[in-house]
């Protein structure tokens, strides 16, 4: 299945956020999971309605460019990249590919596309970040295939509760 890329228009919000909610489904399991449900509720709430804030305002970031993948007329994917001004270093921002189609190379061909513009864009160094969970497994296999080197960072999280009070 070899997609065509093409750069973003505003008419492909609407799918772009519908296939993203569905490709990181499994991802926001795989985070309560690991982090447990009280905590996750804490950090992300409805993580729909977050996670479809986060894809509208990258989208619609000037500073952000962005490409949809189409295979018969259908956007199936999409990545955005970003190379902040003075820097050598872009970032892949995020990835996503529809569910359906995941498996087939076109979260490599976005990655690879994106990688190609930052680098005539003028960076030097490619960026891109995802999770160490299994949720996050088949991207950091498409990352690595693409060549890049993981640098493991890890964020520690912890419930804060007051203390309760003795009175008897």
């Amino acid at each position: 299945m070899q997609p065509s890329v093409r750069p973003y228009a505003s008419e492909d919000i609407a799918a772009i956020v519908t296939l993203s909610l569905r490709a990181w489904a499994p991802v926001f399991a795989s985070l309560r999971n690991a982090i447990g449900g009280r905590l996750f509720e804490l950090l992300r709430g409805d993580w729909h309605e977050g996670q479809a804030a986060d894809v509208r305002r990258v989208i619609n970031d000037q500073a952000v460019t962005v490409w949809v993948a189409e295979v018969d007329a259908r956007i199936v994917g999409f990545v955005a990249a970003t190379v902040p001004a003075d820097s050598e270093i872009g970032e892949i921002v995020m990835v996503a590919v529809d569910p359906d189609c995941q498996g087939a190379g076109i979260g490599s061909s976005l990655t690879g596309w994106a990688t190609r513009w930052l680098l005539e864009s003028g960076a030097r160094v490619a960026m891109v970040e995802t999770g160490g969970d299994p949720g996050h497994l088949a991207a950091r296999r498409t990352y690595e295939a693409a060549g890049f080197t993981p640098l493991a960072i890890t964020r520690y999280f912890k419930m804060l509760e007051p203390p309760r009070s003795d009175s008897g």
